[in-house]
């Protein structure tokens, strides 16, 4: 793998989307987070520490979409209209999915890609207790799969 030793140039600024037209906007993003199937279990049964793993994290990822602007440096802060976030379980993992709507001039799809890894991040935090193993490592527990599922403008 190659290294990044040097990049050219300085120039680091927001585009200028001053002259483009505010049309409804909207991105779903989704990810997984692996864990162990007792600790899904203790999940659906309410029974970790920490509360309503769910619940929190959905919280946290419509927290993290309204703060997007401010955590990823070139984003423009944009009028949201509405945010959803759903979760899924299957065998060995839980989906998160965030669909962030807007009216403005510019995608929505970093808010969603924020909300679906603030969310896994709020799982993992939520049952970390559950997931380590006798060393205090985390061999089953991993987040993948982040990416936008679809965007639409107009």
């Amino acid at each position: 793998m190659a290294e990044f030793t040097h990049v050219k140039g300085d120039k680091v600024q927001m585009v200028d989307i001053s002259g483009k037209e505010g049309v409804v906007r909207e991105a779903v993003a989704e990810g997984r987070i692996r864990l162990r199937e007792t600790t899904l279990r203790a999940i659906r049964e309410g029974s970790l520490v920490k509360g309503n793993v769910l619940a929190t994290a959905r919280v946290a990822a419509i927290q993290a979409v309204k703060e997007t602007p401010r955590i990823i440096p070139l984003c423009h802060p944009i009028p949201l209209t509405g945010i959803e976030v759903d979760f899924a379980d299957g065998e060995g993992f839980i989906r998160a999915t965030v669909r962030v709507r807007s009216r403005g001039p510019t995608g929505v799809e970093m808010e969603a890609l924020t909300g679906v890894s603030v969310a896994l991040l709020t799982i993992w935090d939520m049952v970390k207790s559950a997931e380590k193993d006798r060393a205090g490592q985390y061999p089953e527990t991993g987040i993948e799969g982040i990416k936008v599922l679809s965007k639409k403008k107009g």
